[in-house]
């Protein structure tokens, strides 16, 4: 499954969504607790997995088994894990013993369900550009399917109940993956981080909590739950990044003004690199691939496109280069493969 999946991209890399040249994608994760058993937390194997075949079946019931797949943990070796992380599908800290989690995946990679992980479900719908209120539509439509089959932790006055205080009330989590190459450049990226910090919202990596930030992408969220309803959240941090855009076109309206060849040498620089370089480590890539979305959004390159970079993105990461030849490589193998898998991509001049 996984190795057919490295070899296809992910509906949200397609570059069709609303201002998909700044958003890559937007996401609505919604935490869920189930009643009458322990947390994740303090539940010990043999509870997880009595957690995991319950939840299965009251999927299958609600008719998700006809929208995808849902596989155990069991079935997950280390190197998928790290191919789900860099795909965007799990968390870094799913999986954390390797046993008693399971994880659904629907047949577009737009839905992806942790079970076991903070808390007993972890629902997710991501897709293209800032499209915030569609995914919201369609979690919260899965949500209402799969509730339908169980009882949810809820009360009165919290709203649902989960692990980690933060998540209390509606449970939501909604996030924007989003490139900022000219304020990086500009170097006015911590002034609006602070910014941001400063209206509730957090500022994290390419894969979240805990993560570095790679090829100048930011992942930024709301930060609380409890006392705001689901449209109040969304709504907040959609206003927020339009704002954020508008920073960001106005950085590169600067660096094309200040100093445009070195902008345009940079692009075609790293157009040049990636499409002749025999050796390219996975931080290289990103950045190089940083520069080459800029050079599409300000129009300086037309050799390829934003959908065929966002690909790369993902595709460059260590465990999708063992999925896509299927094999295991040490470091020295993956950055050699990772050249010519680029330069492939890129020499066959397609476009789309």
């Amino acid at each position: 499954m996984f190795e057919e999946m490295a070899h296809r991209p992910a509906s949200w890399l397609t570059g069709n969504g609303p201002e998909s040249y700044i958003v890559l994608s937007s996401r609505i994760r919604l935490a869920r607790n189930i009643t009458d058993f322990q947390f994740p937390p303090s539940a010990d194997t043999d509870t997880r997995e009595k957690i995991v075949d319950f939840i299965s079946t009251a999927f299958n019931k609600a008719g998700l088994g006809n929208k995808g797949k849902f596989i155990g943990s069991d079935k997950i070796t280390p190197i998928d894990q790290n191919f789900l992380v860099e795909r965007h599908l799990i968390s870094p800290e799913f999986m954390r013993d390797g046993t008693g989690r399971g994880l659904f995946i629907d047949n577009g990679e737009r839905l992806s369900i942790m079970v076991n992980e903070e808390d007993h479900i972890r629902l997710q719908v991501i897709s293209s550009g800032l499209s915030m209120p569609e995914c919201w539509e369609y979690a919260s439509q899965i949500d209402s399917e799969i509730a339908a089959k169980l009882e949810y932790a809820y009360d009165d006055k919290f709203g649902y109940l989960t692990s980690c205080p933060t998540n209390v009330g509606t449970g939501l989590r909604a996030s924007i993956l989003i490139h900022l190459p000219g304020l990086v450049l500009t170097r006015e990226i911590d002034n609006v981080i602070s910014r941001i910090s400063k209206v509730g919202l957090v500022v994290r990596g390419f894969y979240g909590e805990g993560t570095d930030v790679m090829g100048n992408l930011f992942q930024i969220s709301n930060q609380t739950t409890l006392g705001r309803s689901e449209e109040e959240i969304i709504d907040s941090l959609a206003k927020v990044t339009k704002q954020i855009i508008e920073y960001e076109l106005n950085s590169q309206e600067t660096l094309m003004k200040d100093a445009p060849d070195q902008i345009e040498d940079k692009v075609w620089r790293s157009y040049g690199i990636l499409l002749h370089a025999r050796v390219l480590t996975s931080g290289e890539v990103m950045n190089l691939l940083s520069a080459l979305r800029l050079g599409v959004c300000l129009q300086l390159i037309d050799k390829v496109s934003l959908p065929k970079i966002n690909e790369l993105l993902i595709i460059t990461q260590p465990a999708h280069i063992q999925k896509y030849y299927d094999r295991e490589m040490d470091v020295t193998e993956r950055d050699m493969t990772r050249a010519a898998l680029v330069r492939e991509k890129l020499g066959a001049g397609d476009k789309a």
